[in-house]
């Protein structure tokens, strides 16, 4: 009976791993874009995750595809903050998105110094989603970010240049946006296997 009590007090202890145990679903985060929900084997952005974005140039319709989410993060009473905008946020477009302003923190940092940050605001776990613009972030920057996501229950967003697909990226989901034509391409999504094909979202 000794063996019986100490593997309970182990399970109680949560020292014991149960490979039946149930686990919780993730929180749906819809991105606002029914095609690309549609693609997307979560329904939507990786929740608790990076969700890495590859722009051909600054200004390629990432605001565009992330206002829907954003909008609605900011309605809820959630927050949302940029680090390191490559511009500063043009208030009237975002207001005419819906994002409601209260809600919209800015950083202004550069370097080491934006990643840190952006680690920093998804750690907290205080935020709805953390959008950095880098200047160059390895592997291990983007890991840690990646780790910050999971550990603050946070959607995260990395926006960075195209160029950037031929390297490997720990991010959840990555994608990349194409300008001719219009289109978005899905080159990795965990928990299933990203569309062969471009999708083009309506504006």
């Amino acid at each position: 009976m000794g063996s019986v009590v100490a593997l309970d007090s182990l399970l109680q202890q949560r020292r014991v791993w149960r490979g039946r145990q149930e686990v919780p679903p993730a929180k749906l985060q819809p991105t606002g874009h029914a095609v690309l929900d549609a693609a997307l084997p979560s329904g939507g952005w990786q929740a608790g995750a990076l969700n890495e974005i590859l722009l051909p140039a600054l200004g390629s319709g990432e605001l565009q595809l992330l206002w829907p989410t954003l909008s609605r993060l900011s309605a809820e009473g959630e927050r949302v903050v940029l680090v390191a905008p490559p511009a500063i946020p043009f208030a009237p477009a975002w207001v005419q998105a819906g994002v409601a302003l209260p809600r919209l923190s800015v950083i202004q940092a550069s370097g080491s110094d934006a990643l840190w940050a952006a680690e920093q605001c998804l750690r907290s776990g205080s935020c709805g989603a953390v959008l950095c613009w880098p200047e160059r972030a390895d592997d291990r920057a983007l890991r840690r970010l990646q780790v910050a996501a999971e550990t603050g229950d946070t959607l995260a967003f990395v926006l960075r240049p195209q160029r950037e697909a031929i390297n490997a990226s720990p991010a959840a989901l990555r994608l990349m946006l194409e300008l001719r034509p219009h289109q978005l391409r899905v080159l990795k999504c965990r928990g299933g296997l990203a569309p062969s094909h471009a999708l083009t979202l309506g504006h």
